[in-house]
């Protein structure tokens, strides 16, 4: 029972803690450009995504180092299709359509996005999860210009303004 509260064992807790702390505020940062955004999925899942993709990276390489022997075949690599796959699940809930139109794939997109990023984090690799959400935020930002049109309650506006 002891050994629970030992903490690492390949890490430090100031190194768990800091990649925890970047899966936490980077997808934070894209998160709230949703939410300012007014777009149907606030900064929330994105965070809670991130730091539980984060943690999972954690415990496998944690797991890797406890069980450390010739004899086990533990990939820590496994860790990325079963995160990656299960919140393109969650993503695809993000995307809905109404009218014509598509709404969500960009929310969707970064909610995927937010699950590599707690990912790498946890794997250490903090520059690569801070390029990565540079990017999106580019994205996302340039991109709004183009996409406002289609946004919801556009077309309400439009209709309900006089000429």
């Amino acid at each position: 029972m002891a050994d629970i509260l030992t903490g690492p064992d390949s890490l430090s807790w100031s190194e768990a803690l800091w990649r925890l702390g970047a899966a936490t505020l980077l997808p934070f940062l894209i998160g709230m450009e949703r939410f300012l955004r007014t777009k149907p999925i606030d900064f929330r899942p994105f965070v809670i995504i991130s730091v539980a993709a984060c943690a999972l990276a954690i415990g496998a390489l944690e797991l890797l180092d406890t069980i450390a022997s010739p004899h086990s075949q533990i990939d820590p690599s496994r860790i990325f299709e079963g995160v990656i796959t299960g919140i393109g699940f969650l993503g695809a809930g993000a995307i809905f359509r109404e009218g014509s139109f598509v709404q969500g794939a960009g929310s969707a997109a970064s909610i995927w996005a937010a699950g590599a990023i707690g990912l790498v984090c946890g794997f250490g690799e903090i520059w690569l999860a801070a390029i990565i959400t540079g990017i999106v935020l580019v994205v996302l930002i340039a991109s709004a210009p183009f996409t406002e049109h289609w946004d919801p309650g556009e077309h309400d506006s439009a209709e309900s303004s006089p000429p």
